[in-house]
This record gives structure tokens, C-alpha cells and sequence, in this order.
């Protein structure tokens, strides 16, 4: 039955194609995405990964190998190659090797490649796999952390005695070493350094290990359990890897983390939120001496969410990135004075940016609406960044829509932007239909990077077909500084919901968009903000809802969150129901008679799938055109192939019925 069913798929997405000329959803999945750049200490490599999309015969997966390139863009080869994906390349410090994660041996390991090709080599055999790794500078071992398994756990799962209690045995992970040389017999054996009642990495599994220049000690962050609702807990200890000492680097209320070594070993620079965190984030950059003196911090930085990359060689310097607006940005902050900006491109955005072991050289993605992402490196001195990879130049060459960015007044009187698509073959004066398409987060946003790859809103494709498409950032935003992204606390459809309505009454204005054919559309908060809408008004001729909160109260006692609203409303649902009950969706459901599609992960626990069930009732009992899609094995964002080209296709049929 797989492959009728993928023809289906084909011929459902060559069906919205309007000729050979124009950008579809077959397209997208042609797109081949870029990261995981990484340079040589030397400065002339980069590794970096490229990652297709499988959907042959019964296979719906993503497929990541790793590739080399010079870094003047000479030469390039494909470095990994099989059906289990390679990821997370870093060099040796000789640069002789590549070290990389995979789970071709079944469960994920750390592997190494040398720089030349032949067989890779598996470095780590750890029972239920490893979560993140990080190779000492002097290139003697490697860290990982991982979680070891519990055999009482494996005999009750085999007995059929399995059964768990909720918050008992978290899955904490500890901190090992292992050396990158093989002993006697062509083993290896790892050793735990350092564990106790917290789990090593970022809560929902973010690594965060860091060598000290000499290869004595590693930096490593610390969450009191490994579940998301529990970065809030983040702290930064330091082990000494021959002892297994372990020390406080920094333990407050605020969460730290991501700790970097500067390359003369006096300092330790990383980031600390808010005393107490606040889930709209807010993050300074943290210099504490290795002397045992008191840390400072350095000063605020443009959004307040600055994300250390490295130090530059000199050990002057924190190299981080930041959002500005519709742009990823790389900054560079002395140890003295305000940051300066080492890269912003004039069109389009950088991301996944990382610097060398030497603190030379950087490596990114950058992409922009028009151009798919490609693998860029460059010196931190200055100069122009290469493109060293050739990951899409294959792609068809059709038109791409213009996107520009557009500024408007809210109703208030406040500064709003967003990045407004164009139809194809736009003509100016005639007015076209126009879809609202609303991010995630609260505190997500609209950058300029290309809009024709997989994703759950085919942007390219709408606009091939002659829609206009406005993507806004509203505030709750990241992107324009914390007083913006903090902005919506407490009024979740309320100053938000009218900066977006703002943006389409700008949008008309201009002549583009005719009134009466328009459309909303967006996924988690973005599905919150498309419900809202639609209980707001009936402007818009039709609404997707993508793993949306509909129902505020049920959503905080249901996410694997439950800490993330409480900050928004000023409390539980307990003790702030009216704020929960005026800010939700369905307590104006009876108002909607806008059709609505409602796409949802059976597997989603940050969203659950109760959410989209209790939108999806209220509109079919209304008696308004719904109809609501699940997918099993999906969390909250889509990961297989088919069923993002599956979201993509009924997007645009939904659109097309109701709008078009």
C-alpha cells in the first residue's frame, strides 16, 4: 500500500502546480537544508551537514550527511554516506579527523572520520546512546553526556510490568569521558566524571559541554530534571576530569548556561537570565574569572537574547548571534565597551553560526526569501563571507516571489513590522487575495530566510498561485528588544491580535490586498493567534489551525509545560481564571463562522491533541465547514517528509476552496 499512497501524495501535489513554470510543493521537498557548519582550527575546512528529505517506496524520513569543503570554496566531497543520518561535525585539533554523532550502529554514538575518507570510526558504545559530545583541545579524549540505563527498568518492560510514576526516576543524564585512541584490543572504556541529583545538558535535551583550553576541566550546564518545564532550573558547574571534583561556576535563581573557556584560560563567559526567569527569555552576557573574583555582566545587547558562539583568539572578544528585526545577526562583544556587528547581510539572514577551535574563523547558513540556504565561512578579522557549499544550485530555476519588509502604526500608536510576500506575477494597482500567516511562540519571528523549502506553510507555492502573504511580528516578538517581546504579558489576543489586524489594514492600503479574499493561518501560538482570530471576526474566508492552544486552561494543566502560562497570566488557572477564561479562544468559539482546517500531532505533548479536538467539536457543532487532520507519531512540530508535504498540499486546497 506505500507506494499508491506516495503516488497520491505526488499527484496531490502536482495537481496545485499552475504549468511547469511555477514553484510547488514537489519543489519544496527538493530543497536540501544546510547547518551543522563547522571550520578547521587552521581556518581552511569547513564540515557541514545537508540534509534531504526520503520518500521512496515506504520510507518518510530526513536523511543528514556530512560533507567537507574548502573554505575558499575549491574543493568539496561528501564525507558520510548511508541510510542512518550523520550529524554534528567537529575537527581534531590537528584537523586530521572529523567527529560526528550517528546511530548507524543502531543507538546514537560518536563516531570519527578522517579528513581524507576511509571507514568511520565508532568511539562510543554506550548502552541507550549518547545526547551530546565535545573532543578536548588537546584531542586525548572525548565528553559526552548521556543517560545510563536502568536494568530493573529493561526486565519490567520485558515482564510486561512496566508501569510508571508520574515525576519518580527522571532520566538524568551524566557527564563521561573517553579516550579517542583505542587501548589494548582495540577498545575503549568510558568514565563517568560527574553525576548526582541533576541532569547534565539543557532541559528537552539542548547540549551544553565546554573543554577548558588546557583539556583538564569541562564546563557544563545542569537542570534539576531533563523535561522542558525546567530550564528555568539551569546552572553551570565545572569538573576536573582526573578527580571528578566538581565546583559552582554559577548557581542563582537566574538560569545560566552555555558556558566558553577563553583561549588564555582566564575567563568564562556565559549567559544568565532574569532573576527569576521569565519564559519570554531575557539574557545577558556573564564574565566571571577563573581567579576565583567576582563575575560582571557586560553590557545589554540589542534584543536582550544574545547566544555566545565562541571567543575570538585574542581572548578579547565573545563572539555571539542575535535576532534584529527580520535578520540574524553575528556580534562581536569586547570585554570592555558595547557590541559591534562582525556580519549581518544585506539580504536574507544568518543562522547555525559557529566559530573555530582557534577563534579565527567563522561558519554559517545564510539564506535569504529568493536563495536556499547555503554554507558560508569567513574570517572574524573581516573580509566577505564564501559560500562554500552547493547544497541547492541544482533547484529549478523558476520565478520567486519579491517578500520586502513593511512597517505600520498599531492601534496604540507602536512601531510594528512584518515581511510581506507578493504574488509572482504581481501587477501593481490590482488587488489579490491575501493570506495572514502568524509564527509560533509568543516570542518567535519572521526572518528573511527562503520561504520555498519543506515547512508546514508552503510560502512559494501561495504566492506562484497569486496569493499575497504578510507575516507579522507582533509584540510578544522577538526580534525588537525585551520591553517589545514582553509586551503581550497578561493580553494574549489583545494588543497582539491588533497589530496583526493593523498589518492587514495596511496591506489593503497599499492596494494589494482585496478585503474581501483573505485568509489566516498559523501553527502552536500562531494556531492560538488564527483562533483567536476567527472568534474575533469574519473578515477572513477561511483559517488553518496548526497544533493551536485553543483553550488556555486545559492547555496548562495538559503541556508538558505547565510553568509557561502561569508567567504570561500572572498565575495558575487557579488563582487567575478570569485572565485565562477572557484570553482563550474557546470561550468565544460560538462566534466563529469562518471554515477552519485543523491540523494536529497525535504524539504532540507540548500542544496536545486534546487542544485541536475541542476547536474542531465546537466548529462542527456550529455547523460551519471544518475538517480536522491528525498525524500519528508527530510531536508538536511536523518530522516526516510525507506528512510535511502533506500539510503543505491541504494548506494550499484549503485556501484555494474557500479564498482563491
Amino acid at each position: 500500500m506505500a507506494r499508491p499512497i506516495f503516488l497520491a501524495l505526488l499527484l496531490a501535489a502536482s495537481s496545485y502546480a499552475q504549468g511547469p513554470n511555477s514553484w510547488t510543493t514537489e519543489h519544496a521537498m527538493q530543497v536540501r537544508n544546510t547547518g551543522g557548519a563547522k571550520p578547521s582550527a587552521d581556518g581552511k575546512w569547513v564540515a557541514y551537514t545537508e540534509t534531504r528529505q526520503i520518500m521512496e517506496s515506504d520510507k518518510s524520513e530526513s536523511n543528514t550527511q556530512i560533507w567537507l569543503a574548502r573554505a575558499d570554496a575549491a574543493q568539496r566531497i561528501q564525507l558520510t554516506r548511508g541510510e542512518k543520518s550523520s550529524a554534528n561535525p567537529s575537527f581534531s585539533p590537528d584537523g586530521l579527523w572529523v567527529y560526528f554523532s550517528s546511530s548507524r550502529s543502531g543507538k546514537n554514538q560518536a563516531w570519527r572520520i578522517a579528513v581524507n575518507g576511509g571507514e568511520a570510526e565508532q568511539l562510543t558504545n554506550f548502552k541507550d546512546g549518547i545526547d551530546a559530545y565535545s573532543v578536548s583541545p588537546n584531542g586525548k579524549q572525548l565528553a559526552f553526556s548521556g543517560h545510563e540505563a536502568d536494568p530493573d527498568e529493561e526486565a519490567a518492560k520485558k515482564e510486561k510490568r512496566d508501569f510508571a510514576v508520574v515525576d519518580e526516576k527522571p532520566r538524568h543524564a551524566a557527564l563521561y569521558v573517553v579516550s579517542t585512541e583505542a587501548g589494548a584490543g582495540g577498545k575503549r572504556t568510558h568514565r563517568k566524571i560527574a553525576s548526582g541529583d541533576y541532569h547534565v545538558g539543557g532541559a528537552g535535551g539542548a547540549p551544553d559541554l565546554a573543554w577548558s583550553p588546557d583539556s583538564r576541566s569541562i564546563a557544563f550546564t545542569h537542570v534539576k530534571r531533563p523535561e522542558a518545564d525546567y530550564w528555568p532550573t539551569a546552572d553551570i558547574s565545572e569538573v576536573d576530569v582526573e578527580s571528578g571534583t566538581v565546583k559552582s561556576i554559577a548557581a542563582t535563581g537566574a538560569a545560566e548556561s552555555n558556558a566558553a573557556y577563553s583561549p588564555d584560560g582566564r575567563w568564562i563567559a556565559y549567559q544568565r537570565s532574569s532573576n527569576p526567569p521569565r519564559w519570554p527569555t531575557d539574557h545577558r552576557l556573564v564574565l566571571k574569572p577563573r581567579d576565583g573574583g567576582a563575575s560582571r555582566d557586560l553590557p545589554a545587547t540589542f534584543d536582550e537574547q544574545p547566544n555566545i558562539v565562541d571567543w575570538d583568539a585574542a581572548s578579547r572578544h565573545i563572539l555571539f548571534t542575535e535576532t534584529r528585526h527580520t535578520k540574524g545577526v553575528v556580534y562581536s562583544m569586547p570585554l570592555d565597551g558595547p557590541p559591534t556587528v562582525v556580519w549581518a547581510p544585506e539580504q536574507g539572514t544568518v543562522a547555525a553560526v559557529s566559530a573555530n577551535t582557534a577563534g579565527t574563523h567563522l561558519a554559517f547558513t545564510q539564506s535569504s526569501p529568493a536563495e536556499p540556504p547555503e554554507v558560508y565561512a569567513m574570517s572574524i578579522d573581516g573580509g566577505k563571507p564564501v559560500r562554500v557549499s552547493r547544497s541547492n544550485t541544482d533547484l529549478p530555476k523558476l520565478p520567486l516571489p519579491k517578500t520586502e519588509a513593511v512597517q505600520w502604526k498599531s492601534k496604540d500608536g507602536l512601531d510594528v513590522e512584518g515581511l510581506l510576500t507578493y504574488p509572482v506575477e504581481y501587477e501593481a494597482g490590482k488587488k489579490y487575495p491575501m493570506l495572514l500567516n502568524i509564527h509560533g511562540g509568543p516570542a518567535g519571528v519572521f526572518i528573511e530566510s527562503f520561504i520555498g523549502g519543506p515547512s508546514p506553510y508552503p510560502l512559494a507555492t501561495l504566492a506562484a498561485r497569486g496569493y499575497a502573504i504578510l507575516r507579522v511580528n507582533p509584540r510578544g516578538s522577538s526580534g525588537y528588544g525585551r520591553k517589545f517581546r514582553f509586551a503581550n504579558e497578561n493580553d494574549w489576543g489583545g494588543g497582539d491580535y491588533r497589530d496583526i489586524m493593523a498589518g492587514v489594514d495596511h496591506v489593503i492600503a497599499k492596494g494589494v490586498a482585496d478585503p474581501e479574499r483573505l485568509g489566516v493561518m498559523g501553527w502552536s501560538y500562531g494556531g492560538f493567534m488564527t483562533s483567536w482570530t476567527i472568534t474575533q471576526t469574519p473578515r477572513f474566508k477561511a483559517a488553518a489551525v496548526g497544533a493551536g492552544v485553543t483553550n488556555l486552561w486545559s492547555f496548562t494543566g495538559t503541556s508538558d509545560i505547565p510553568g509557561f502560562l502561569p508567567d504570561y497570566f500572572k498565575g495558575d488557572p487557579w488563582q487567575a481564571f478570569e485572565n485565562y477564561r477572557a484570553h482563550s479562544p474557546m470561550s468565544f468559539a460560538g462566534n466563529i463562522k469562518t471554515p477552519t482546517l485543523i491540523l494536529h500531532g497525535q504524539s504532540d505533548l507540548r500542544v496536545p491533541i486534546s487542544q485541536g479536538f475541542e476547536l474542531y467539536n465546537a466548529v462542527k457543532r456550529l455547523g460551519v465547514p471544518t475538517k480536522m487532520v491528525t498525524y500519528p507519531r508527530m510531536p508538536h512540530g511536523p518530522n516526516e517528509p510525507k506528512f510535511i508535504l502533506d500539510i503543505m498540499n491541504r494548506h494550499v486546497e484549503w485556501m484555494d476552496k474557500y479564498v482563491r
